[in-house]
């Protein structure tokens, strides 16, 4: 699989052109990892649609489990498949967590320890439910934004393969800064 930057800045556009391809969602082997976003807009493949941020209620209503509007399509994508989508996803478990919690602060007839203690308890239980369904909670919302099932999966993994070949560059290209400095010290003696 290739991978190409265009100008430094690079997109899940052939990611989601390889899920809607296909009737199974599979993606074409060639075309599986053409783009993968780091930085900018995400260029969808039937059109330059620029990424919009939703406002804060959409948020908190996404957040919740609703669904987006069309024109928050690839903010969907890039929040599901970017690289801090775990953090993000463990944000939206506590904004799910947060009326329960304060719920039961305000209305269980307890000291404050015992209320805290419930409260403690419950958001470690569902922090532990949330992250064991991770994945697949993000998927779901992937495919709720209209996207194929799979298509934040092989996001994530077209992502990590390019973090893997700039890493492997990085540290080719230091290993070769040494070796000259290396050269270099010794062609002298």
């Amino acid at each position: 699989m290739r991978s190409r930057a265009v100008g430094g800045v690079t997109s899940v556009s052939a990611v989601c052109r390889a899920s809607r391809s296909s009737p199974s969602g599979a993606p074409a082997p060639s075309s599986l990892v053409t783009h993968v976003r780091r930085v900018g807009r995400v260029t969808e493949p039937d059109g330059d649609t620029a990424r919009v941020r939703p406002p804060v209620h959409r948020w908190l209503w996404y957040a919740l489990g609703g669904g987006l509007p069309a024109r928050h399509r690839s903010w969907v994508l890039h929040d599901t498949t970017t690289s801090t989508w775990g953090v993000r996803h463990v944000a939206r478990a506590l904004v799910q967590m947060a009326v329960p919690t304060a719920l039961v602060l305000a209305l269980v007839p307890a000291g404050w320890a015992l209320r805290l203690a419930v409260v403690g308890g419950g958001v470690f239980l569902g922090l532990i439910f949330s992250l064991a369904y991770m994945a697949e909670t993000t998927e779901q919302r992937v495919i709720k934004a209209g996207y194929a099932p799979g298509t934040a999966v092989r996001a994530r993994e077209a992502a990590s393969i390019v973090r893997q070949r700039e890493e492997s560059a990085r540290k080719r290209a230091a290993a070769q800064r040494r070796a000259a400095r290396y050269q270099q010290r010794t062609g002298d003696r």
